[in-house]
């Protein structure tokens, strides 16, 4: 068997300076012939482009929203909780992340996408966010955290 993995990402911007984006990852097994077949294995890639393309469209569009969070554990009830029961993250959390992470040249849509599955720091818990200020900090004291 062989293993096809299609990921697609988009972010749109909003008023305010704000935006909002969706990225999703398929990854299937086909047959191992289509390694002999170049055309065959091109038309599997392009369909699960297309696949992964349409679903972030339709959830930028609010098509396919339900409201639980694209993980399970990021909506927001309404009160300012997520649904695990944590606080938001503060905005002064949300701006000391920004700042840090301009410092130091990091892609935090990468580093939140790798650490916590999401793309907009304004979906941490206040401790995630707490975890990645101390995180990031202590990355640009070494000589990690940089691009």
């Amino acid at each position: 068997m062989l293993k096809l993995n299609v990921g697609f990402s988009r972010k749109l911007g909003e008023a305010n300076y704000g935006s909002r984006g969706a990225s999703i990852n398929v990854e299937v097994e086909v047959d191992s012939g289509l390694i002999g077949d170049a055309d065959r294995l091109k038309d599997r890639i392009r369909q699960l482009f297309a696949l992964a393309k349409g679903s972030v469209d339709e959830e930028l569009a609010g098509k396919s929203h339900n409201g639980n969070g694209a993980n399970g554990k990021t909506s927001d009830n309404g009160n300012g909780r997520r649904r695990d029961g944590t606080r938001r993250a503060t905005a002064s959390q949300i701006r000391a992340i920004h700042a840090i992470v301009d410092r130091q040249r990091l892609d935090l849509t990468a580093v939140l996408h790798e650490r916590y599955g999401i793309n907009d720091p304004t979906e941490l818990s206040i401790t995630e966010a707490s975890e990645l200020i101390d995180s990031i900090k202590n990355a640009g004291n070494g000589t990690g955290g940089k691009r």
